[in-house]
């Protein structure tokens, strides 16, 4: 398999051990020119480089001059790696090109995946972290570390990591798939939904599954976990078995689930760069297809 193990999947930090060593708050800043991760919304900006993209080097683009302060959030390869937000009314000059996190065609590598989604994850906490959700007074840097502390009441904040269940559920050779209206067509994924007040992971895919499609699961079992930076989640995977029910579609949520089979698969599943697909590789098709 193309990733044998979940902290091989882009956004995982495995993917960048090798070339990246993370700056804090409070850190030495290295000068010079280095290498840049500017975001416009869900897309990264990078150059083309023969069939693939790659980051610029050098100084900050001319085009960027007098935008957004960047930000330095460690060493790639031993030089600067600074990341910027990218206001969305900038065009973007040729030859920069925005490419999308979540395009249905997978151009950006995995270091690119990995690299882009940290600096996102990093931005969105920076900008949702300037004030005091307890009294309301401005949040300073606290060195060593990205939590934040209120310079009037003293409380600390932490960066909010949002942790979802996503789970495969099999009956004998089928297995259960849903799709939500806004995918591309023939596109189905697994259940999947976030960690509610007073439960545990396991409870929460059971729950899911329940809400959305009316069906029950007994052994639920964790198989791995990925960061999904948009914009900042924690996605724990797992497996079960069909327990009892009929697919009762949550139209809230969905607009349709269903059970397949490897002779009668969907049209499209889940980027290789998920964890979705990564289970369904792994747990039910025996292999990547």
């Amino acid at each position: 398999m193309r990733y044998p193990s979940t902290v091989n999947l882009p956004f995982n930090y495995e993917v960048i051990r090798d070339g990246f060593t993370p700056l804090r708050p409070g850190d030495p800043v290295p000068d010079g020119p280095g290498w840049w991760l500017p975001l416009q919304g869900n897309s990264l900006v990078v150059l083309p480089d023969g069939e693939g993209f790659r980051l610029h080097h050098g100084d900050l683009p001319e085009w960027l001059e007098g935008g957004r302060e960047p930000l330095c959030i460690g060493t790639w390869r031993g030089e600067p790696l600074r990341t910027v937000s990218v206001g969305s009314t900038i065009s973007i000059p040729v030859p920069w090109q925005l490419e999308a996190f979540n395009a249905v065609e997978e151009r950006l590598d995995d270091l690119l995946l990995t690299l882009g989604g940290m600096g996102k994850q990093i931005l969105h906490w920076q900008r949702q972290s300037r004030f005091c959700s307890i009294c309301g007074d401005r949040l300073v840097p606290t060195a060593g570390s990205w939590g934040r502390r209120c310079s009037g009441c003293g409380h600390d904040h932490f960066p909010a990591i949002h942790p979802c269940s996503i789970i495969l559920v099999r009956r004998g050779d089928e297995f259960l798939l849903t799709r939500k209206k806004e995918w591309p067509p023939g596109r189905y994924s697994l259940v999947a939904g976030f960690l509610d007040f007073g439960e545990s992971l396991e409870e929460c895919a059971a729950r899911e599954v329940l809400e959305e499609t009316g069906i029950t699961v007994k052994n639920v079992r964790y198989v791995g976990s990925q960061c999904w930076p948009f914009p900042s989640q924690l996605m724990a995977g797992f497996i079960a078995d069909y327990a009892g029910g009929e697919i009762k579609v949550d139209e809230h949520e969905l607009e349709d689930a269903r059970w397949f089979t490897l002779a009668g698969p969907p049209a499209g599943f889940p980027p290789r760069r998920s964890v979705a697909r990564w289970i369904i590789d792994r747990h039910m098709l025996g292999g990547e297809w």
